[in-house]
């Protein structure tokens, strides 16, 4: 999946974390309300304004990023 028209950096926007569309929801807290426990169903309801393809953008940044950290490592 292609994350990159969904996730965005700005320096002003909470403190420069990577978010979805432009939006204050962080990659950083979809993550953490995954590994909590809460369903991609029970985020959407609670974030209306989140699409499933939102969810899946900050998994493959997450992955992305990870690997990168990976391969810089090697």
């Amino acid at each position: 999946m292609s994350y990159q028209n969904i996730i965005t950096i700005e320096s002003g926007k909470r403190s420069g974390k990577p978010c979805i569309r432009g939006m204050r929801i962080t990659v950083y807290d979809i993550l953490e309300y995954l590994a909590g426990g809460m369903t991609e169903a029970e985020i959407l309801e609670d974030f209306s304004e989140l699409t499933p393809e939102d969810i899946k953008a900050c998994l493959a940044f997450a992955a992305d990023r990870e690997k990168k950290l990976f391969m810089a490592s090697v």
